[in-house]
Parts: structure tokens; C-alpha cells; sequence
């Protein structure tokens, strides 16, 4: 079968945006953006400033997700590992969330870390229009977006990244 003349043009131009795509991963992370927010237990705290140097993982979630439900005792262990190494969790429901349902969940499931609500979705929106739940981010000391989750991360991995950058100075 012979191929169409352009498409070994094609193949390279996708053979180099495949190198691009690599190359991409050395570059400085993206900064976290700032948000204000007020936890479910009512103190207040104010965004990436209260974050630096720590490391923050930054779970965007709702008591309608499955996977969400299913991933949390995983959050609550990572928190409570790392929790007095520099690390902290910020979970963040989503606007549609009803929020009588989002604080019976964190006060039947006791957890541990800071839980606030996305009543507007400007938060949601601030982190580039998250939409799908779980989506995870993992922040680094200097406020900066070092990993995107879309789904339940692989908890194992990211035990070994959040060690990785609590290590940094």
C-alpha cells in the first residue's frame, strides 16, 4: 500500500512535537494561582501565601464521585505521613456539591485536613477550568504546580514525588 506524498510530513511533524512534548518536562513548573478561601470549620486562610514552603496537595472533589469517595482514605493516609514534614492537604468540593452533604462527609470521615467550598467555582476555574473529579495537584515549597492528577493518582508514586520535594530546600 503506498502512502500519500504528505505523509511522511506528517510523521515528522508529529515525530518532533513528540520531542517537543519531552523537552517540555524540564521547564519551570507553573505557579499555583491564588485563591482565598474559608474552611468548613470557618477559619480562614489565604491562598499560595499561607503555602509557602510546603509541599500541598490540592484535591478537587465531590460527594457524588465515586472515585472520589473511594480515594479519600488514600488522602487521609498521605496527609497523616507526611503531615509533619512540611506537607499539608487542602480539599476543595466542587460548586454543585450541596454543602450540608460536603460537611457531613468530612465530619463523618473526620478528616484531618482542611476541606473548603468551591460555592462560585472561581477555584475551580483558577486551576484551569477543572471540571472532571478527583483532579490533584501536588505544589511544591515554592508555590508551584509540579503534577496535574485527572482521576486517583497512583498513590505509591506520588508518596515517592512528595518526598522528593519535601526534601528540596
Amino acid at each position: 500500500m503506498k502512502l500519500p506524498r504528505w505523509s511522511g510530513l506528517l510523521l515528522l511533524v508529529a515525530a518532533i512535537g513528540a520531542g517537543a512534548g519531552l523537552a517540555y518536562e524540564g521547564l519551570k513548573p507553573e505557579a499555583a494561582p491564588s485563591i482565598d478561601y474559608v474552611l468548613l470549620d470557618g477559619t480562614h486562610k489565604s491562598s499560595t501565601q499561607a503555602w509557602t514552603g510546603k509541599v500541598m496537595l490540592v484535591n478537587f472533589w465531590a460527594t457524588s464521585c465515586t472515585t472520589c469517595v473511594k480515594e479519600m482514605p488514600n488522602v487521609i493516609s498521605t496527609y497523616n505521613k507526611y503531615k509533619d514534614k512540611g506537607f499539608d492537604t487542602l480539599a476543595i468540593a466542587m460548586s454543585y456539591d450541596p454543602p450540608a452533604y460536603v460537611a457531613n462527609y468530612a465530619e463523618t470521615r473526620a478528616l484531618p485536613f482542611g476541606v473548603a467550598m468551591d460555592s462560585t467555582g472561581e477555584m475551580a476555574k483558577r486551576f484551569g477550568k477543572v471540571q472532571l473529579t478527583p483532579t490533584t495537584f501536588l505544589i511544591n515549597k515554592r508555590g508551584e504546580i509540579v503534577k496535574r492528577f485527572v482521576g486517583e493518582p497512583d498513590f505509591a508514586a506520588l508518596h515517592g514525588t512528595i518526598e522528593k520535594l519535601l526534601a528540596e530546600s
